[in-house]
């Protein structure tokens, strides 16, 4: 479960980045900021797929520290949108970086991401 909401925050950060790029190509009146959101929405898409893919495969437990990161400043980003404005994108933004916070400390991922002792 955990690894399908993940795959699904670095699918919307491809979708941030891309949206970036299209806006910045038809002509905008601030591509320095756009760019930037581009280039920091595909850093965070890596640093995540590496982390998912550690998750994935087992005993790694590094992985753990930048996903719960991610879902916490989620969590606190989308809590702020909510003050300005409750929409149902805030809601998914909210539901799903909770859920994967969540299981990210349960027993059986933390034992999943530890090294195996021999």
């Amino acid at each position: 479960m955990l690894c399908g909401l993940l795959v699904l925050e670095v699918a919307a950060l491809v979708v941030a980045a891309v949206a970036s790029v299209v806006t910045v190509v038809r002509g905008s009146d601030l591509p320095g900021p756009l760019v930037f959101m581009a280039v920091v929405a595909v850093g965070i898409g890596l640093l995540l797929v590496a982390a998912l893919r550690a998750v994935w495969r087992g005993g790694q437990r590094w992985a753990r520290s930048p996903v719960m990161f991610w879902q916490v400043l989620l969590i606190v980003l989308s809590l702020g949108w909510m003050g300005v404005e409750a929409s149902l994108w805030t809601v998914l933004v909210l539901l799903v970086a909770a859920v994967s916070a969540v299981t990210l400390v349960l027993k059986p991922t933390v034992a999943w991401t530890l090294p195996a002792t021999h």
